[in-house]
């Protein structure tokens, strides 16, 4: 008897370390660690795609440097639930809108950021939903 109480208390440990696994590779994929949130950024340019999709929502914006060079941001945002909580819609943004993005940049330079706020061409402004923080600088 005690051999196969053993048996059972083993094997429901076995199945409950599975069970927790695929949770904690969803924790770890969407951390923000590679993003610089201390130094956030002001982005206004026009939108050349937006891609409604899990597990990220994406912008793809061309903007213009302070040089006056054209280059382009790939902007991460959260998944699709977040944002529809947060009012987003999947067709509020077009490609060729001009829009104003407050961003925390990545850590490496490249130009990729993640969303902080956006103000669309009517005036309206998002937040990316709680996870990503809020902006630390005003978007106008």
């Amino acid at each position: 008897m005690r051999r196969v109480a053993r048996k059972i208390h083993w094997l429901r440990q076995v199945f409950w370390s599975l069970a927790l696994l695929p949770a904690a590779a969803a924790y770890a994929h969407h951390s923000f660690a590679m993003f610089d949130h201390d130094n956030q950024i002001r982005l206004t340019g026009k939108v050349a795609e937006f891609l409604w999709q899990n597990p990220h929502v994406y912008i793809e914006l061309d903007t213009v440097d302070e040089k006056g060079q054209p280059k382009h941001y790939t902007i991460e945002c959260a998944n699709p639930g977040i944002l529809n909580r947060a009012g987003w819609k999947f067709n509020m943004i077009k490609p060729g809108d001009v829009i104003t993005v407050v961003v925390a940049p990545l850590r490496t330079g490249e130009p990729g950021a993640l969303l902080k706020q956006i103000k669309l061409p009517d005036g309206r402004k998002f937040d990316n939903g709680g996870p990503a923080g809020p902006a630390r600088i005003p978007i106008d």
